[in-house]
């Protein structure tokens, strides 16, 4: 049997609320409103790269994301883009950055009763305060112990995590929909690393599964986390 589990840390979008979804949405609305200049699978090549290319100037979230927007319809259009293109993408990120938070299903009955228990983190990347507003909003900020908001999710982060919360890593569980910064990351530090899929993960959330390693898990849904963390303790 393995150590007794004393820290269940989350990722917040698409494990504890819906994210992803509203990204997609915008940006459909992105490629109606460029649509004279270029085809939409073009455009997403180009805006995934500019995505890509940002990460280490803007980080992750929305703020970044319509700053590579901006970029993006800039380069395609040669620099002819209309004021009010650019107008309607600022409004578009408005939007998305007051929008409402909407839990998954089973979220704050699974966080509760864990809560009962153990140690409960949120870990999440993004923008600072958008982070903060979506939690607040959430109704599950007095069920978390801890919150980190964090610039990327790297083995580093989750040793100094753990070493700050007096947790020992294999005493740690890490819960989230990427593969990429929840679930690989906690596992080479000696973690847990839980994945529950999302119906839409991001692209560059994308990563091959440990299948095989003992610290690894896939659950179908965050309501089978409780019985999980119970069978993998003594």
């Amino acid at each position: 049997m393995s150590a007794k589990i004393s820290t269940i840390a989350f990722d917040a979008d698409d494990t504890l609320w819906e994210n992803e979804q509203f990204f997609r949405i915008t940006q459909e609305r992105f490629c109606e409103l460029l649509a004279d200049y270029t085809h939409a699978d073009h455009l997403a090549e180009r805006l995934l790269a500019a995505e890509r290319r940002n990460l280490g100037g803007y980080g992750f979230g929305i703020k970044g994301f319509v700053l590579s927007m901006i970029e993006t319809a800039i380069e395609v259009t040669d620099e002819r883009v209309p004021a009010k293109v650019i107008k309607e993408l600022i409004e578009a990120g408005q939007d998305m950055l007051s929008h409402p938070i909407h839990l998954l299903e089973g979220v704050e009955e699974t966080v509760r009763a864990l809560a009962a228990d153990h140690e409960i983190i949120m870990v999440t990347k993004g923008d600072l305060l958008d982070q903060e507003r979506k939690l607040a909003q959430s109704g599950l900020g007095d069920l978390f112990d801890a919150v980190e908001i964090v610039s990327a999710k790297t083995p580093p982060v989750y040793a100094d995590i753990f070493d700050r919360h007096g947790v020992t890593p294999e005493r740690a569980v890490m819960v989230g929909n990427s593969m990429k910064s929840d679930v690989l990351p906690p596992i080479e530090v000696g973690a847990w690393g839980i994945y529950i899929p999302h119906s839409i993960t991001w692209t560059i959330e994308h990563a091959e599964a440990p299948e095989g390693h003992p610290r690894y898990k896939h659950l179908e849904a965050l309501a089978d986390l409780p019985a999980f963390v119970g069978s993998i303790s003594r």
